[in-house]
């Protein structure tokens, strides 16, 4: 594609994301005032299946309960050997209570959009909107998903491909996106390589024998031997992690006892591990366990860890993320394409990503002169919305870019 074009189509494409813009406000402020928990989000799924009926996309038969799945076929020549491009949004809520006072905040009690997920779902249906509008330039197909279920493990995307989403296309490339308050509104930000954790729940139970706290000695007190595991964890990082890959182990809650003169005979905790290498993780886990249950015995109690694995690492493919940092750059402008560093955060999109070649960036919805507070996962996370328009826009683009990329690629 030349220049002038790219020009051309990034010009027009911004004009109907602009044109667009107030339809998927609305219905981002609807989805918004009505958030539904995972697997729970049956009037999302049927405000999305009923947005693209109206755009002429039909919605595939359901490969889950909730969750919709769409193709649009391009009607340029050759589309029908051309590349097909995935476009993933998520669409569930977090059980949390909204503060924010406006029009349109939570009307669900104890439910909030409050990590960007309607804010997603509108940027897809409006990337949806403009190019069904420009379905006779594409130069293949484009694949909506629309996934239930990221915020709670096993996530939607593990099932979704359980149920044979691949089996039934075959996507060149995986696009997504997350909104992010701490990237300026207007922008993205890109990474190559591994950009997301894996997340792994740790639960811990101690078991020792109760007795009086005056006689320590008569008595196997698990509490002791809860702050020595909870050290010997920390030091599992700087002694089995290599010092060039991050990771991270946080004993977040510890519970036992309940008065000063009484040596309890249970202690339970919990905590978070998190690696950027699948490798590191498993040594982790092999390591954690023996620690743990070392230490208890040198103490002279029971110690046992159950560890719950949760989403991979997210691993964004090179090549992908370096074109898709070209197709952004033309879209917004080079000034408006950041250098992301790892995050320690998760996200299911790594399933796809472990199936597909593909990339997942973050798109700003930060303002210069917002409060602290608003962060994700917070009862106060207030998105701009002017960067739905620039998600639309920029997933419309980065689809038809994309085309160009990988032309003559197989569905």
């Amino acid at each position: 594609m030349s220049p002038d074009r790219n020009s051309d189509l990034s010009r027009r494409i911004r004009e109907k994301a602009a044109a667009v813009f107030a339809e998927i406000r609305a219905i981002r402020r609807d989805i918004h005032a009505h958030p539904e928990l995972s697997y729970e989000e049956f009037r999302t799924s049927a405000i999305i299946h009923e947005y693209l009926k109206g755009l002429g996309i039909e919605p595939e038969p359901q490969f889950l309960e909730t969750g919709v799945v769409a193709v649009l076929e391009g009607e340029a020549e050759g589309a029908a050997s051309g590349p097909q491009i995935a476009l993933r949004a998520d669409i569930d809520a977090l059980p949390l209570s909204e503060e924010n006072a406006c029009e349109f905040s939570s009307r669900t009690a104890g439910t909030m959009h409050a990590c960007g997920h309607d804010m997603h779902t509108a940027m897809l249906l409006g990337a949806a909107s403009i190019l069904s509008s420009m379905r006779h330039e594409l130069r293949g197909s484009v694949l909506f998903i629309f996934q239930p279920a990221e915020e709670k493990a096993p996530g939607g995307a593990r099932p979704l491909i359980d149920a044979g989403i691949f089996k039934r296309f075959n996507p060149a490339a995986i696009i997504g996106q997350h909104c992010f308050p701490n990237v300026p509104s207007g922008s993205v930000a890109l990474c190559k390589g591994s950009f997301m954790a894996a997340a792994d729940e740790l639960y811990f139970t101690i078991s020792g024998q109760g007795g009086h706290a005056s006689a320590p000695h008569k008595a196997a007190d698990p509490v002791l031997a809860a702050a020595h595991i909870i050290t010997a964890c920390q030091h599992l990082v700087s002694r089995v992690a290599p010092p060039h890959e991050p990771a991270v182990v946080s004993i977040s809650s510890i519970q036992g006892g309940h008065a000063p003169n009484v040596i309890p005979s249970r202690v339970v905790m919990s905590g978070t591990m998190r690696t950027m290498n699948e490798e590191v993780r498993a040594l982790l886990h092999e390591k954690l366990r023996q620690t743990v249950r070392h230490v208890g015995e040198g103490l002279g109690v029971e110690a046992e860890v159950e560890i719950r694995q949760g989403y991979p690492v997210l691993y964004n493919d090179p090549e992908i993320t370096r074109n898709a940092a070209i197709a952004c750059s033309e879209y917004l402008g080079r000034e408006h394409v950041i250098d992301s560093e790892p995050l320690m955060t998760a996200e299911d999109f790594a399933y796809y990503l472990q199936e597909r070649a593909g990339t997942f960036w973050q798109i700003g919805t930060g303002l210069p002169d917002q409060d602290r507070s608003n962060m994700l996962h917070s009862p106060t996370f207030y998105p701009d919305e002017e960067a739905l328009g620039t998600g639309a826009g920029l997933l419309a683009y980065s689809a038809m870019r994309f085309m160009d990329f990988l032309g003559g690629g197989k569905r």
